[in-house]
Parts: structure tokens; C-alpha cells; sequence
């Protein structure tokens, strides 16, 4: 009787007992009166022989008393007090019961009593008399009879109550398991179907339930089934991206190790320009095969934790905007700084240079989509717990879809052709500092991002959460 259907019958048997109980007893006193007014009638039915013949033999006076149930009959007509019948009254007697217009509760104790009692006493009753054949009528009789039969319709009452009962439960057993306990099967069910394979968009339940809760629950669990499925391909294609990516990644390294040997040579050049540009050639190929290799052992699940040290923001930012520029030669893109030369924070070098340059490219690349002039502002402050760095446009805006999925790899891109990567990965670098990427604001004036580095040491965790 562990299951639902089980307990829902027990407890529907119990209910109905208990209800059936509670009737019981003022039934059982309704019958008790009902029993003794009988009594008196039949003692009133009995005394009009007298009426038509004064003088009636003693065996008759007490077959016509045997036939009534009682010792002898009292009549009272105009305030005279007549015995009418009367026989031998085998003890004293008990109690006195008056049934001219009794109240409830005074019935229900008085069958209690009865029912209590199991001596078997003479008892005196008194009632109104049938069809006003006087003032009063008074009978006396023995209460063991009475009780006999109090209990034996309690008996029939209880048996019928439980007929009622069982019957009563086992349709509320049928419906119950037709409505409620076989839709709570068909869900479970479902959900071990689909908990075998979750990336079977064919085992995600259809809501169907006629009981409006259950349809409720049905579909959310339609729309969490749902969420879980996409999630899971969307988890098996990044796996797949991923080896892809540590294949491509070990391969351009080499070719990126290639390059950087001869930009060793074009360090030598005697040009001017070939001076200036060399370096940062030299840093970028750097850079990429740094890259390269984090991404490969990122693949073997080896990501190394950033190395923090104490730096100077500016030429980072100085950096990032001079690679920028080389992109927006034939578009009217500003670039403006605002971080103190002095300001230096703890931190990896080359993981802010990838931070600040995907939210500089972003940004660059929203206002050149647009087609109209458009600035990047870069700020850097600091207070007593944090280091803070802002990153602003004058573009276009986010629009909705990429706020609500901006985190989110491969969702949160705006761009035509874009993989949505570059924020996911920015706030991963700025979580593995123990710090925050968010989005400040946007709106039709343009985009702001904040990046918040910790000053504290050793919550790099907490912060991380």
C-alpha cells in the first residue's frame, strides 16, 4: 500500500467510517425514540379494549400487555390519572424517560446511556398519547429489549456503512488511477525513455493530460527535456569543435613558428617603416603561437591558470588600440584612452591583451557595420578593492537576442558570421583572475563593457563564483 493509489484507498475508507460515525450516533438515538414512541402507541392501542368492555379477564389484560411490550399502560384524560392496564412489575423502577418534545443532545445521551448499560431494568416512559386520546400516556417495560434492538440496527447501520465504504473507495480507486495515478505513470515513464538517451529529441514528452495540473507539470517538463536536449548537442558539437580546434591549433603553430623566424630577419631591415611595424608583427605572431599552444593544452584539459604580475595597463591598451587601427584605415573609427600611466595592476599580460582587444574588436567592428563615424573609448580607474576597465562605443547597441544569450558560446553573436566566442572567452580570462566582465549599458547611443580585476590576494575562487 505503498503507491498512491493504494494510500488514496485506505484513506477513502477511513473517511467515509469516520462520516459514517459521526451519523451512527444520532441515528442510533433517532431509532431509540422512534422505538419507544412504538411502544407507547401499542400501550395506548391495548387500553381501548377497556373502552369497549370494562371487564376483560386477566389472561387477555396480560396478552394484550405481552403483544405491546410493556408492564402496564397509564392514561391521563382531563387531569385524571387512569391505570389502564397493568401486570406484575418484575424490579423497581431505573429510569424515567420523557419523550414529549425532547432535544437532540438530551436523545443522543440518553441512547448512549442505553447502549452502555448491559443490566437488563424496568423503565417508566412517558409521551404525548395518538389522535389526542388524552393528556399523557405512561408505559413501563424492560430496557434490555430496547438495547437488543439498538444494537442490532447499529450492527445493520456499520455493515451497511461498510458496503458504502468499500464501494465508494473502489470508484474513487478507479477514477483516481484513470486521472491522476496512470498520467503520473505515462510522465514517469516518459522521463525514463528519455533519461536513456537526452540527446533524442523524439523521447521528449508531449503534454497530453486532461487534469490541468498535470499538464502544467507535463510541460514544464516538456521545456526542461527541451533545454537539456540543447544543450547536450550543443555540449557534443563543442566537444567536436574542440578536438578540431587542438588538430588546427597544433598545425598553425608550426606554420606560425615558421613565420616567426623570418620576422627575425625582416627585424634587420634598414627601412624605417619595416622598423616600426616589425615589432609588432614579431608580438602578434607571438601571441598566436601562445595561443596555439594554451589552446592545445586546453584540449588535454591542461589550461594553465593565468600567471599574475604586476603590470602597467597603458601599453596594453596602447597596443590593442594601435593593431585596431590598421583595420579601420578606410573608415571614420576614433580611438580614445583615458588610463593613467601610473596605474598598475596584477594580473596575466597576455590574457588582458586578449580581453581588451575582443571587446575593442567588437566594438570596432559593430560601428563599421553600421556604416557611419563611431568612437572607442577605453578608460582605466581604480578604488580600495578593485582594479576597473571600460570599454565604450558610440555603435548601434546590442540587440535582444544577443543580451539574452551573451555569455553564451555560439549564441551571442551579432555579427553576420560570427561564432559568439570572443565575450565567452573574454569572461572566462577575467573569471580565471577572480574578477567580472559585465555588461555596463546599451542602447541606441552606443555599448559599454566593465571589467572588474580584484585587489585582494587568495580569492581568486570566490570571486571566480
Amino acid at each position: 500500500m505503498n503507491s498512491l493509489s493504494g494510500r488514496f484507498l485506505i484513506l477513502t475508507i477511513i473517511f467515509v467510517m469516520l462520516a459514517e460515525v459521526l451519523i451512527f450516533v444520532p441515528s442510533v438515538a433517532r431509532f431509540r425514540q422512534d422505538y419507544l414512541l412504538a411502544r407507547l402507541e401499542r400501550g395506548q392501542l391495548a387500553s381501548l379494549s377497556l373502552e369497549a368492555d370494562d371487564m376483560i379477564s386477566p389472561a387477555l389484560e396480560a396478552e394484550l400487555l405481552k403483544n405491546a411490550g410493556v408492564f402496564n399502560v397509564v392514561l391521563r384524560r382531563d387531569e385524571i390519572r387512569q391505570l389502564a392496564l397493568s401486570s406484575p412489575i418484575p424490579s423497581p423502577i431505573f429510569a424515567t424517560y420523557d419523550m414529549r418534545d425532547p432535544n437532540s443532545m438530551t436523545l443522543i445521551m440518553d441512547a448512549m446511556r442505553t447502549l452502555l448499560d448491559g443490566e437488563d431494568r424496568v423503565i417508566r416512559v412517558i409521551g404525548h398519547p395518538v389522535q389526542d386520546g388524552g393528556l399523557l400516556i405512561e408505559v413501563t417495560m424492560m430496557q434490555y429489549p430496547l438495547r437488543e434492538a439498538m444494537l442490532e440496527y447499529g450492527r445493520n447501520v456499520l455493515i451497511l456503512s461498510a458496503i458504502i465504504s468499500i464501494i465508494t473507495a473502489l470508484l474513487l480507486f478507479i477514477a483516481v488511477q484513470a486521472l491522476i495515478v496512470g498520467p503520473i505513470r505515462g510522465v514517469v515513464g516518459s522521463m525514463q525513455r528519455y533519461a536513456d538517451a537526452p540527446e533524442d529529441a523524439r523521447r521528449i514528452i508531449s503534454p497530453n493530460a486532461g487534469v490541468k495540473e498535470l499538464r502544467d507539470a507535463e510541460e514544464a517538463l516538456q521545456s526542461m527535456q527541451t533545454e537539456l536536449t540543447t544543450a547536450l548537442k550543443q555540449k557534443d558539437r563543442l566537444a567536436q569543435l574542440g578536438g578540431a580546434v587542438a588538430k588546427v591549433s597544433h598545425d598553425l603553430r608550426n606554420i606560425l613558428t615558421t613565420a616567426q623566424l623570418f620576422t627575425d630577419r625582416i627585424e634587420g631591415s634598414d627601412d624605417p617603416l619595416v622598423k616600426r611595424m616589425a615589432p609588432k608583427l614579431v608580438g602578434s605572431i607571438t601571441r598566436a603561437v601562445n595561443l596555439c599552444e594554451t589552446t592545445l593544452a586546453f584540449g588535454k584539459v591542461d589550461e594553465p591558470a593565468p600567471t599574475l604580475s604586476r603590470l602597467s595597463l597603458a601599453p596594453i591598451v596602447n597596443e590593442v588600440i594601435d593593431g585596431e587601427r590598421l583595420a579601420t584605415a578606410d573608415h571614420e573609427v576614433s580611438f580614445a584612452e583615458d588610463v593613467p600611466a601610473s596605474m598598475t595592476i596584477r594580473a596575466d599580460g597576455e590574457q588582458i591583451y586578449r580581453v581588451v582587444s575582443n571587446l575593442v574588436r567588437n566594438a570596432r567592428q559593430a560601428i563599421m557595420a553600421t556604416g557611419s563615424p563611431g568612437e572607442i573609448c577605453i578608460k582605466g580607474f581604480e578604488d580600495e578593492n578593485a582594479w576597473w576597465i571600460t570599454v565604450s562605443d558610440t555603435g548601434p547597441g546590442l540587440p535582444a537576442r544577443a543580451q539574452e544569450h551573451l555569455f553564451q558560446p555560439f549564441q551571442g553573436g551579432v555579427r553576420k558570421g560570427g561564432s559568439g566566442l570572443g565575450l565567452v572567452i573574454a569572461a572566462d580570462l577575467i573569471r580565471g583572475h577572480g574578477g567580472r566582465l559585465e555588461l555596463e549599458k546599451t542602447d541606441e547611443t552606443g555599448t559599454t563593457f566593465r571589467i572588474q580585476l580584484p585587489k585582494a590576494d587568495m580569492t581568486l575562487a570566490p570571486a571566480a563564483e
